[in-house]
């Protein structure tokens, strides 16, 4: 029997969990959700496999796992597991990409519906007493603009199979997607610089690493069109919050839709709270009741395959722990 530790999550319980292990004869172990680095220390200690939600597992970390076989994570981004150090140490890492793929990119298409419609603003509008559909002007006809998409797995494909029906013309960039799978997927790919220029909505689908730190900052602002609007439902990060301030304090952009920020919860007194022009969610592109369920199960079953000697399917190291033991 093996023990599973999870560091920390966001479920109502975790009842699915404990179901699929008890089933495959391991024990699951929880007691509160770990934050700083000696809390998950503690909470992995003596575990042969680990589920994890937004607590970091960094090389110090997982440095002290002695007896663990695999870290799966609940979500799709890997940003708090440190990789190399797993790999290092012969630790399988998974995810579960496929889990809220409707969520997320249904997510962006009602930020940007949002933006683009000036409903956050009408609103706030009429519940102060005023009637006035002018008091958004100028909107614009979607039909015909153009929604740029950084970044173009699943959940950007997903996005453009949703936006093209509403008119849009759909740019793509990803370094690591051929060009001939974006034009198969009705969208036409170009470069960053280029996509920043020609769309009228840019929407960021990449993950989040070293390189892709601040994808979007100042430079990448001042490229975007006039009056465009950016939304990002992917990681806060990826995006410079002092440069999009300072774009939008000046102007050049006709708004911005975050679901994540560089720091999650704001500041409360974070000028991006009060714009007329900014929607903030709070990190809950992912969420459904069926997806939740999704996750909790795959990340799971990920951890039974592994305790049984085989190659979990969401493995994101197996080719690089293969080639380490030959």
């Amino acid at each position: 029997m093996g023990i599973v530790a999870v560091t920390d999550h966001v479920f109502a319980d975790l009842e699915r969990e404990r179901a699929i292990l008890s089933a495959a004869g391991h024990e699951l172990r929880f007691t509160a959700n770990a934050r700083t680095p000696d809390e998950v220390r503690a909470a992995v200690a003596d575990a042969e496999a680990v589920l994890n939600c937004y607590a970091p597992i960094g090389a110090d970390v997982i440095a002290t796992m002695q007896r663990c076989r695999i870290i799966a994570r609940y979500g799709i981004g890997l940003d708090t597991i440190d990789i190399p150090a797993a790999t290092e140490r012969g630790i399988l890492v998974t995810n579960v990409p496929d889990y809220c793929i409707d969520e997320v990119s249904d997510h962006a298409l009602a930020l940007i519906m949002s933006l683009a419609r000036a409903v956050p603003q009408l609103d706030r509008s009429v519940r102060a007493g005023r009637w006035d559909a002018m008091v958004a002007r100028p909107l614009h006809r979607l039909r015909g603009r153009t929604l740029g998409l950084v970044g173009f797995g699943r959940i950007a494909r997903r996005l453009a199979e949703k936006t093209a029906p509403i008119g849009f013309e759909i740019l793509a960039t990803d370094p690591y997607v051929p060009d001939e799978a974006i034009r198969a997927a009705g969208a036409r790919p170009t470069n960053l610089d280029e996509l920043l220029g020609a769309s009228d909505v840019v929407s960021i689908h990449v993950p989040l690493t070293e390189e892709s730190r601040h994808l979007i900052g100042a430079r990448q602002l001042e490229r975007m069109r006039p009056g465009a609007f950016l939304v990002n439902t992917s990681r806060g990060p990826l995006v410079d919050l002092d440069a999009l301030r300072a774009a939008l304090e000046a102007g050049r952009l006709g708004g911005a839709a975050l679901d994540v920020l560089e720091r999650e919860p704001p500041e409360p007194g974070d000028p991006l709270l009060s714009r007329e022009d900014v929607v903030v969610t709070p990190h809950a592109a992912f969420y459904s009741e069926e997806s939740m369920a999704e996750q909790q199960r795959k990340a799971a079953e990920q951890v039974v395959v592994a305790l049984e000697g085989g190659t979990p399917p969401y493995a994101v190291n197996a080719e690089a722990l293969a080639a380490g033991s030959g």
